[in-house]
């Protein structure tokens, strides 16, 4: 059973075929129109259960699209369709849909639902988001880099902000794909001393750095996210901006980095916020490309699941 539950549970070979694969079929999609549908039809005949606990734009989008550009049929459930975990548990709900689909995609709060839908389904699970982790975005901020800047081998990353979920994925990624990573942002923020405990661990220690004109000093790609949750009360919301204010990623700052740094915000963004818009529309941000590349990574992931 191949699951894509994290990026550090999964084989760097096959995380690199992933990536090369998805560069493979985006190259192959152009010239066509967006609504056709790919020469290839891997997912022909099958159904892929899509689950969403939290809200989505981009993570809907992009894999009930995949899903259809390659033959696919989508069923999307929310929490409340399914009352998750409540009026059965998850390892049941796991079974049953495990008779009516071929491959089911969960984007939850905790990753012990995640774990448990994998535990026991009996077809292909993977990861859309979790409060831990986010390995589907972090495959689509690779194939970006690489599509402008090569290789991402011993490129220097730098992540402002709060060590959230995202992040944690960045540091899943760094021994597996060899880069560098940078954390700036307040002692407050900082990521869980287990994650930095393990990539101690691999042989790829993350910097943190308190300073940030200091962080992206020589930065290859300077990253952000959002400050604030959807479920952050005003109180939590004006103590996070004020915290995270003096990482805010604007042209002076982005001036103190290489010229050819890139830029990324996994969207949806404030800006204003953790970054100006000079910087979200300028000629570094490449958010736009990836979050396209969602789509991309995304269709590489589940054929890798469904060996197809």
């Amino acid at each position: 059973m191949r699951h894509f539950l994290d990026i550090h549970t999964t084989d760097a070979a096959d995380l690199r075929h992933m990536i090369d694969h998805a560069r493979t079929m985006k190259d192959a999609r152009k010239g066509q129109l967006k609504g056709t549908p790919d020469a290839e039809q891997p997912l022909a005949n099958h159904i892929v259960a899509l689950i969403f606990e939290k809200p989505s734009t981009r993570t809907r989008v992009s894999f009930d699209v995949g899903v259809r550009q390659m033959g696919g049929q989508t069923m999307v459930l929310s929490g409340a369709d399914m009352q998750l975990g409540h009026g059965e548990t998850i390892a049941d709900t796991a079974r049953v849909l495990s008779r009516y689909v071929d491959l089911i995609m969960i984007r939850t709060f905790e990753p012990a639902t995640l774990e448990e839908m994998a535990e026991y389904a009996t077809v292909p699970v993977i990861n859309g988001l979790t409060n831990k982790s986010h390995p589907c975005q972090i495959m689509a901020d690779i194939m970006t880099f690489e599509e402008h800047r090569g290789p991402i081998k011993d490129a220097k990353i730098t992540w402002l902000g709060d060590g959230n979920n995202v992040f944690a994925s960045f540091v899943h990624a760094a021994p597996a794909f060899g880069f560098d990573l940078t954390f700036a942002g307040p002692e407050t923020l900082d990521p869980d001393p287990k994650l930095m405990a393990w990539a101690e661990a691999q042989g790829r220690p993350v910097r943190i750095e308190r300073d940030a004109e200091a962080s992206v000093d020589d930065a290859d790609l300077v990253v952000t996210d959002t400050w604030i949750s959807m479920h952050d009360s005003q109180t939590a919301r004006e103590r996070r901006h004020n915290q995270l204010r003096p990482y805010q990623v604007n042209k002076a700052l982005m001036e103190k980095a290489d010229e050819k740094s890139l830029f990324m915000h996994c969207l949806p963004a404030h800006r204003g916020e953790e970054a100006t818009s000079e910087v979200m529309d300028g000629p570094n941000s490449v958010v736009f490309d990836e979050a396209e590349n969602r789509l991309h990574a995304q269709k590489a992931i589940m054929r890798w699941c469904l060996e197809v």
